[in-house]
């Protein structure tokens, strides 16, 4: 089932009128359960590619992928507008509810799944603590709790990239404005104060089931990340990939959406698909 053409929703977050590119997958699936999808911190709707519906289709649900304020085709980062150590948080407790409100998703009447890939894993771990009641249960790909040495010197690497070689370009393909979100991402990851971000003690909140997924050979975060959920969340399952990168749906798109589809027709509450 091909995806459809992106559509528009207004917010208003920080006291200024937002606009947030999204789609709806499979929308025809009346009934069927939700999963919104989190993309990464470079990433977009137009960056996941066909997966999300690959996975929809898969499972028999129903889907939302969206681009974050800054990111894709909603409306970009303000020029002189520095994020903070906070940017996560923000997505997560202010960002998503007022998406999921003006899409008129009752998420306290029929909690959606949560799929989030690297800074959208944890800003599906941050709603999932905040909001235990509006999520059935959570995917984290390459999450971040804590920031790593492994992490900085990556983003080091991006910074570079981005100023030396075709990387604003071929990012240019999925983001209006790409200095939006590179530059937003790039400056706060950073900024040596940021290197005491943590999240650890927040996720004791969550009470769903969970699954934590990891590439071996994450050129952005090691094992301690997922491991440091499973640590304070016993309901955790976790996966760590072979040969596999920062991105699990992209180097093993197969295994991800074998592991996601069982473990969440294993959890999920009055799945009939």
């Amino acid at each position: 089932m091909a995806q459809r053409d992106s559509e528009f929703v207004e917010i208003h977050w920080r006291k200024r009128p937002v606009r947030i590119e999204h789609v709806w997958l499979s929308p025809d699936r009346a009934g069927a359960p939700l999963m919104v999808f989190l993309h990464e911190g470079l990433g977009s709707l137009a960056m996941w590619k066909d997966f999300p519906q690959q996975l929809c289709d898969a499972a028999g649900w129903r889907g939302l992928v969206y681009s974050r304020p800054g990111y894709g085709r909603s409306t970009p980062r303000a020029r002189d507008e520095i994020w903070n150590s906070d940017f996560m948080h923000q997505q997560a407790l202010e960002v998503l509810p007022a998406l999921l409100d003006a899409l008129a998703i009752d998420a306290e009447a029929q909690p959606p799944w949560l799929y989030g890939h690297s800074d959208g894993g944890s800003i599906a771990l941050l709603y999932a603590a905040q909001f235990p009641d509006a999520v059935a249960g959570a995917v984290v790909a390459a999450p971040h709790i804590l920031v790593e040495d492994l992490s900085v010197s990556s983003i080091e690497l991006a910074r570079k990239a981005y100023l030396e070689t075709d990387l604003r370009a071929r990012l240019a393909k999925y983001h209006d404005d790409p200095d939006s979100p590179f530059w937003g991402w790039n400056r706060i990851w950073l900024d040596p104060a940021f290197r005491a971000w943590s999240i650890e003690a927040e996720i004791a909140g969550i009470r769903c089931p969970l699954l934590a997924l990891q590439g071996l050979d994450d050129e952005y975060g090691t094992l301690r990340q997922i491991q440091g959920i499973k640590q304070r969340l016993a309901q955790t399952e976790l996966l760590s990939l072979p040969a596999c990168g920062h991105s699990p749906h992209r180097d093993q798109p197969e295994k991800v959406i074998k592991a996601v589809t069982q473990f969440i027709h294993n959890h999920n509450r009055g799945d009939l698909t």
